[in-house]
Formats: structure tokens, sequence, C-alpha cells
């Protein structure tokens, strides 16, 4: 499965490249990457090789020059009835939005129709999912599966019901910095057997997590899995395979990328 990036922003952008989830329109393709009619060749090549395609989604938030800013009650707002960016975050190169304002919620769900319905995308990685209700992302699941089954990852862990309806898959940070504890001989290997022995508490419903050694967040901010896991990384890559749930590849990563890639700007 792949998952792609659709984002093109420029205000209060931070860094020279801007933050992946900064998105200026919803139902656009950043001309850095080519025009929506490439794009859907690339889905449809993608299918034909047996792929399926998934888009990284962005709900919480918007960029500052997003075609939505002008609805200031899409918004969470101050005191003072200024658009904020998101609470106890440092992300100011975003804009908050209020998933208390119904209209909103309808262009949201409308935005994540049209890539399945008229680019044929087989679902989406929802950024910081559980920052947005779940009965939002659980009537999107709704509408979508009325064009055809979809898969939806959540950026999230810990919230059980969300998997209930609207995601078939969150993130194993656990496993993750359970792996980093055994491989820094803070940790024995037992604790991935007592996690796993809880599998079904955590995970209802024929869900899975994603278990993952490095993903882009963890590549930048805290070091590249040879850096974290050191003479481990090997067997536990060998183990977000073998272990219950689904596997991810970060970019670069089948090809061992020794390392970091820098989160705001271009990486050479």
């Amino acid at each position: 499965m792949v998952y792609a990036y659709i984002s093109y922003f420029r205000k209060n952008r931070k860094g020279t490249l801007g933050s992946y989830y900064s998105i200026k329109d919803y139902k656009a393709v950043n001309p850095e990457f080519g025009t929506i009619e490439e794009f859907k060749e690339l889905v449809d090549e993608c299918h034909k090789m047996g792929f399926k395609v998934i888009l990284d989604w962005v709900a919480n938030h918007t960029g500052w020059d997003h075609v939505w800013i002008k609805n200031k009650d899409w918004y969470l707002t101050d005191s003072n009835g200024n658009i904020v960016h998101p609470p106890g975050t440092d992300w100011t190169d975003v804009a908050q939005l209020n998933y208390k304002n119904q209209d909103m919620r309808n262009a949201m769900i409308d935005a994540m129709v049209f890539w399945v319905k008229e680019v044929g995308v087989d679902g989406y990685r929802c950024d910081v999912a559980g920052r947005v209700p779940v009965d939002f992302w659980e009537k999107a699941r709704e509408e979508l599966e009325k064009i055809k089954p979809v898969y939806m990852l959540a950026e999230d862990e810990g919230n059980r019901e969300y998997l209930s309806k609207a995601f078939n898959s969150n993130y194993n940070w656990r496993l993750m910095h359970l792996m980093e504890s055994i491989a820094n001989g803070k940790s024995d290997a037992f604790g991935i057997k007592r996690y796993y022995e809880n599998f079904d508490r955590l995970y209802p419903n024929s869900s899975y997590p994603m278990n993952f050694i490095t993903n882009h967040d963890e590549n930048s901010w805290s070091g590249t899995e040879f850096e974290r896991l050191k003479d481990a990384v090997d067997v536990m890559s060998v183990l977000t395979f073998t272990l219950p749930g689904i596997p991810l590849i970060y970019s670069g990563q089948e090809a061992a990328l020794n390392k970091r890639l820098e989160f705001l700007r271009r990486t050479k």
C-alpha cells in the first residue's frame, strides 16, 4: 500500500519547504508533483500492479492560505475572534478547524469523497486522527464506503473507539518504543510477549496496528533506526513483519537509508 501527500501553501510557511501538513486546497494536486490527470494515471498504474493507494489526509487543520480561510466560523478562534493554530502545539503554520461547524464537516467529507470517486484512491492515512471527533470519522467512512471499500489508517494510538467503525488500523508507537527500550538494554524481550497478550483487548473488530521501527517524525526528530536501534535493526525489522499487524516501510527504508530527512526543507 502506497500513501501520498497533497499540499501546497506559502503563508506562514516554516523552513524552505514547509510542513507536509499545511494544506492549501483539499481538492488540488501540488503542482510541484504534476497534474491531477497525471495522478490519476499513477493510481491506475498502481492498481494494475496490484497496489492500493491511500492519501495522507490532514483533517485537523489547514494552511493559513487555504481556500476555506475566509469562512471564519469554520475555524477555532480566540476571545478576540482571531483564528488560532492548534492549541497546545507549536504548529503556527496551520489554522485549527472547528468541528462544531456542520458546514465545515460536510465540506471535509465532500473533499474526501472526491479523491475516492474521481481519482480512485483506496482510502486514507489520517493525520493526528485523535484530535478530530470520532463521530466525524465514522460519518466519513460511511460516505466513502458508498463508493467502494476503503482502508483507513489512523495516526493515533489508544483510542479504541476509533477502531470500532471508522478505522482499520492505527500506529503501534508502543511497540516501537518497546523495541527501542529492548535494543538499548532498558527492557527485556519478554515485554513484547506481555504486550501481545493484551492484543485482543487493544484491537477490536478485526482491526490491526501498523508496526514500524521508523517513520517521518521519528527519522527527522529522533534519529534514524540505525541511531535508535543500533545492532538490533535487522531483528526488529523482522518483527514488524511477523508480529500481528501490518508493516510500514518508510521512505528509503527498503534501501537501508541511513540519514535523517529534514522535516521543513528538502534533503539532498
